[in-house]
């Protein structure tokens, strides 16, 4: 069965004849009301493209990994760690995850944060924190407040 290249916006940051899936599976990785997409997977191109919604209050996994993240904010307001960095981040910003760089999205309280997020297609599993790692972390006050595990 094929699907049409054109695949039209639906409310909500939904699309026709794509999925609304969970982000991880339960219980796998600490993370908070996110919701996940893929909206293309292309082995031409060597990469998919996903959209991640978070919901008011939520969190994404702290987690690095040896591939890197292009990350593009469409939708509200929140905030994201990128290595020894917490910025506040809205629609349209750009934030580049480098490889094995700890990384977490978090939504404001009022709305959801939705992003897209392009990674290759062959790529490994993220790495959650293991105690000396949240140590070193938490060293920084701003990163300590910010962190969710």
């Amino acid at each position: 069965m094929s699907h049409s290249n054109i695949r039209r916006a639906l409310p909500d940051y939904r699309w026709e004849a794509v999925d609304l899936l969970a982000y991880k599976d339960a219980g796998s990785a600490p993370f908070k009301d996110v919701t996940r997409q893929l909206l293309f997977r292309t082995d031409a191109l060597g990469c998919e493209l996903r959209y991640f919604e978070v919901a008011a209050e939520g969190h994404s996994t702290l987690e690095r990994h040896e591939h890197a993240h292009a990350v593009m904010i469409l939708r509200g307001r929140g905030a994201c760690l990128v290595g020894a960095e917490v910025r506040s981040v809205g629609p349209h910003d750009l934030v580049h995850i480098p490889p094995m760089t700890w990384h977490q999205f978090r939504a404001n309280a009022a709305e959801p944060l939705g992003f897209l997020c392009m990674v290759n297609v062959d790529r490994d599993r993220p790495q959650l924190p293991a105690e000396p790692d949240l140590v070193q972390l938490r060293a920084d006050p701003r990163i300590a407040a910010f962190i969710r595990t």
